[in-house]
């Protein structure tokens, strides 16, 4: 009887819910880098592609060269084998590949600076006092703030890459209908514009898995630096390297002091960028048969089976996990 004198209860929100809105609160206050960081550098990139196409077309004329003026695409691709075809295919495929270069570079540089300051610049603020004042925990604070570097920002900037590929295609079937080439030939093969998109997505859990340590290493950093934590990110693993390289400290394990700048500096303060799991595995991508291919996507995930990449990982759970701890007790400005 008491309980319906009180009015009916009100069940918690499930944690699914909690970090829903979590995440949407760290979108719209870093909308900015996210979502319109990549927008801005893949339009630039493509508005200097559209600059270098009309200068190279207009020089051309003016000059006379013959080799641009007449050139006549139609004829090229009626001459054209079928191995010519699929090589002409294979090169196109590449082309358009370097279309999210742009985004994808400025999501290496928006996730670092975000996980650098997204702990510290609370607490600047006094803004932690309010965050802290609400029914959600820290632990689902610092991963909302995880997820978001790891998962949310680039599947927003591997949607703009696929965006400004597209765009990149439409450039170029300009290009080519003025010289009387049929673009859909030239450019719009079928498996074409589907396998470099789907390169892109299955790439995204391998940038996460790499990137983690990174991202708990700055998040650690912003949780416990008192004061510029930019400095204290990128002198501790320097100061490290220059200490064990004067030493020779490696020497004890057998192995030189550039593994320790290339695996362990390299890795903790470069994950974010996308591509450098290739570079850190040396993965020769150019001997492919094919670009894009199911070769691509296999040598891309044997990073997978490499001891460094869940080493790396488990670091960074624990620095994660280091950094929900401080920032239950350190609220100071």
């Amino acid at each position: 009887m008491d309980v319906a004198k009180s009015g009916p209860l009100r069940t918690p929100p499930h944690p699914t819910h909690k970090l829903k809105l979590l995440l949407r609160r760290e979108f719209w206050e870093h909308k900015g880098g996210f979502f319109w960081a990549p927008i801005w550098a893949g339009g630039i990139s493509l508005l200097l592609t559209t600059m270098a196409l009309i200068f190279g077309e207009v020089a051309a004329r003016r000059s006379g060269n013959v080799t641009i003026n007449g050139l006549d695409l139609r004829l090229l691709t009626e001459n054209m084998s079928a191995d010519d075809v699929r090589q002409l295919a294979d090169g196109v495929s590449m082309s358009t590949a370097t279309a999210m270069f742009w985004p994808m570079l400025v999501l290496g540089f928006v996730v670092f600076f975000y996980c650098l300051g997204s702990l510290f610049d609370e607490r600047k603020d006094r803004s932690v006092l309010f965050w802290k004042s609400l029914p959600v925990s820290d632990r689902d604070t610092v991963l909302s703030k995880a997820i978001s570097a790891l998962l949310v920002a680039p599947a927003i900037a591997t949607g703009v890459g696929i965006a400004c590929m597209i765009a990149f295609l439409l450039l170029l079937s300009v290009f080519v209908l003025i010289h009387h080439g049929n673009p859909f030939v030239l450019l719009w093969s079928p498996g074409n514009l589907l396998a470099n998109a789907g390169v892109a997505i299955a790439a995204i859990p391998v940038y996460a898995l790499w990137a983690l340590p990174t991202v708990g290493w700055l998040l650690l950093c912003s949780a416990w630096s008192r004061s510029k934590p930019f400095l204290w990110a990128i002198m501790i693993p320097v100061f490290a390297g220059v200490f064990i390289s004067w030493f020779d400290l490696m020497n004890s394990f057998d192995l030189s002091s550039g593994w320790f700048w290339k695996n362990v500096v390299a890795h903790l303060l470069g994950g974010v960028f996308p591509g450098t799991s290739v570079l850190a595995m040396d993965m020769k991508l150019t001997n492919l048969r094919h670009f894009p291919d199911m070769d691509v996507i296999r040598a891309m995930y044997s990073v997978l089976a490499t001891p460094q990449l869940w080493v790396g990982a488990a670091a960074g759970v624990a620095m994660i996990a280091a950094a929900v701890r401080l920032r239950r007790w350190r609220d100071e400005g």
